[in-house]
């Protein structure tokens, strides 16, 4: 399979070949062709696997094809609206197209000469998008094709009346294009409220996670989960995603990294926008090994080659550790997902068991570490968080 049979325009495909984009993954191969055709697409795909170019190469090429007419992209993240500008403005520069990116936590200034440049694409959060409805500075009588990306998650999380109110606005002769990792029937119900006869291209099951994640668990009394994040540091020498649950435990935990010795960031609702933005380049780069985040991050951060998402706290919601961990082994690429359960979570655990259909392999118990982390591939011996190996001060300094 390559791109040359999807139906691409030849300058689109140009511009993937710059970017040596040769093989289509799995959800663009089968998406692609349709929304090129103008038809309502729900894509459902694990993450990692390509769904923005799945909607971005129809939704550009359509409109280069029709100029005056207007893309939508909804996000639910102010992380995921900027990584789907970057990836789109790759196909938009080489055409003449304009995007403008609309999130809460910076200036409106740059915002509204983005408006008054009359982009071609808008992608925004939603709650910006009607800030700019309510201040008049955003029109979309104009849109023909509409995106909701991690619909499921924006539908969840409180983003109904948000999106009700958009759509009283946006013409309904248009093209709808649904994407997301999981989709429960009832989210499924009202996103179909939005679209027309979607064609629903499902490459995996709903709660799917990428199979090239190895993924373990430790059951890991609370006091301990601190020193046990520690030795798994020393462990795995690339960078390293942690997600907690809140904020004030991902405060918590990279002060305590940093004073360690680890270089780490923290991501949550109490950073500015920019504090999370220079957490984000920093982690990219380099600059931080480690990243600290709640779920705002978890459909958000599109790194490449992350060797492990460690997940200190359950997600509450079994979806969102499909989401975690798919942040990790993307575009094929191989990563480990490691997660900490107390004793009393073992109902969580089969919730996530149960969405993923998988059986997650206990690497240790309370008070035990696993023979991956002790260096002793065919036992199991204690765990005891004050008793470190002989090396372990040194090598955390470096």
């Amino acid at each position: 399979m390559s791109f040359h049979n999807l139906g691409i325009a030849p300058q689109l495909f140009q511009i993937l070949e710059h970017h040596k984009f040769t093989v289509p993954t799995p959800i663009q191969a089968q998406s692609i062709p349709i929304a090129i055709s103008g038809k309502d697409v729900m894509g459902i795909a694990q993450t990692g696997t390509g769904k923005t170019l799945a909607f971005g190469i129809p939704m550009v090429q359509r409109l280069a094809q029709k100029r005056g007419a207007m893309g939508l992209a909804l996000l639910p993240t102010r992380e995921l609206a900027l990584q789907v500008e970057e990836a789109l403005q790759k196909f938009t520069r080489p055409l003449g197209l304009k995007t403008v990116c609309l999130i809460g936590g910076e200036s409106m200034s740059p915002q509204l000469r983005g408006l008054r440049n009359n982009p071609d694409i808008i992608i925004a959060t939603p709650g910006r998008l009607i800030d700019h409805l309510d201040r008049k500075s955003a029109r979309l009588d104009k849109v023909s094709i509409l995106i909701l990306d991690e619909a499921d998650h924006m539908l969840d999380m409180g983003f109904a009346p948000q999106l009700n109110r958009i759509m009283t606005v946006v013409p309904k002769e248009r093209q709808t294009m649904l994407f997301s990792a999981t989709m429960a029937p009832a989210i499924v119900r009202i996103a179909t409220s939005y679209m027309k006869l979607p064609v629903r291209v499902e490459v995996a099951p709903q709660g799917t996670a990428v199979e090239t994640v190895t993924q373990e668990l430790f059951f890991v009394a609370h006091m301990e989960k601190l020193t046990l994040l520690e030795k798994l540091l020393n462990e795995y020498q690339g960078s390293v995603l942690v997600f907690t649950r809140t904020k004030f435990i991902a405060k918590r935990i990279a002060l305590s990294l940093r004073n360690h010795g680890f270089t780490a960031a923290e991501i949550h609702s109490n950073r500015s926008q920019g504090q999370r933005r220079e957490a984000l380049d920093g982690f990219k780069v380099g600059r931080y090994r480690v990243l600290v985040a709640t779920d705002i991050a978890a459909r958000g951060i599109d790194v490449s080659g992350i060797e492990v998402v460690i997940n200190y706290d359950l997600p509450e919601k079994a979806e969102d550790y499909v989401h975690r961990i798919g942040r990790t082994a993307r575009a094929g690429k191989t990563g480990r997902a490691i997660s900490f359960a107390t004793p009393d979570q073992r109902g969580n655990v089969k919730d996530i068991e149960r969405l993923t259909r998988l059986t997650l392999p206990i690497a240790g118990h309370v008070g035990v570490i696993p023979s991956s982390v002790a260096n002793t591939p065919d036992s199991v011996r204690p765990f005891h968080p004050t008793r470190r190996r002989s090396g372990f001060h040194s090598r955390r300094r470096r």
